[in-house]
């Protein structure tokens, strides 16, 4: 089973929260420094404000191998305008002066490589980030890295897939503290229009590797989705859709109130759903 964080974490709070009211949870994803990390500081705000419950800042990348198209161009666009990891750490100290929204770093490894695991680790920590997420960075060659989290109290979020087999499974699921991640399909991100049809075959395997909570990502966009997902999931994810509404934005305020006005329906649609105490009981 899965291991635990030396701590309890902002989001392992929100997580039992979210159980004890039968809620499902909502992850926002959102890029920071597109346009700006002024903008984005704005835009997480406003997502609190809205109803998130977790938002997952994605520290841009030259080559984010795991993006769609959406993604990529607002990494593209905030690398542009100067993005580095040490300014999204300021930005993570920034949105804590003004809110307990759990964060999550959502991270290619070598920029995290680059700044050194012990120095991440304790800055992030400093700044008051509740976890991280690295994309490429597998259980097996993490041990430094999960050491160096746990040490500074954060959580270390892994990724599964449908490809992923039952021992690897069981890997994840030892390496991961605060929740599960769940690729709900094979690809890259993106909004889609429908669910696949094998996410409760998914779900139940992963419900038999580990007892933390289960989010679901990849694809998630529309309040029906996120109504399928309450009898399913602990959370869901949303990264692209909300990418697209600030693409779209013309102003930061703009952009601030379209990723807000998404975040209600999407928070809206989660309440329509099962709950998980009537699909787990």
């Amino acid at each position: 089973m899965a291991s635990t964080a030396a701590t309890t974490t902002r989001i392992s709070r929100r997580f039992a929260e979210l159980a004890s009211s039968g809620d499902l949870g909502l992850i926002a994803y959102i890029t920071a420094g597109d346009p700006s990390l002024d903008a984005t500081r704005e835009i997480v705000l406003a997502a609190a404000e809205a109803g998130a419950d977790i938002i997952e800042l994605g520290v841009p990348f030259s080559d984010p191998l795991a993006d769609g198209p959406t993604i990529q161009r607002a990494s593209e666009k905030s690398l542009r305008a100067g993005t580095t990891l040490a300014g999204v750490l300021d930005l993570v100290a920034s949105i804590r002066r003004e809110s307990e929204m759990p964060l999550v770093l959502f991270s290619y490894y070598n920029p995290v490589l680059q700044m050194g695991l012990e120095n991440f680790a304790e800055r992030a920590a400093k700044a008051g980030a509740d976890g991280a997420l690295i994309t490429d960075l597998t259980p097996e060659e993490a041990g430094t890295y999960r050491a160096a989290l746990h040490a500074h109290g954060m959580d270390t979020i892994f990724l599964a897939a449908p490809t992923t087999t039952e021992e690897r499974f069981t890997r994840i699921a030892e390496a991961t503290t605060g929740f599960l991640y769940l690729v709900s399909r094979n690809g890259v991100t993106g909004a889609r229009d429908a669910m696949p049809e094998d996410l409760p075959a998914l779900v139940r395997r992963a419900r038999h590797a580990t007892k933390l909570p289960l989010a679901i990502g990849f694809g998630i966009s529309l309040p029906g989705h996120v109504s399928i997902l309450g009898g399913l999931a602990d959370a869901a994810v949303v990264g692209s859709a909300l990418v697209e509404e600030i693409e779209r934005a013309a102003s930061p305020s703009a952009a601030a109130s379209a990723v807000a006005a998404r975040i209600r329906l999407l928070k809206q649609a989660a309440g329509k759903g099962m709950s998980r105490r009537e699909a787990h009981s």
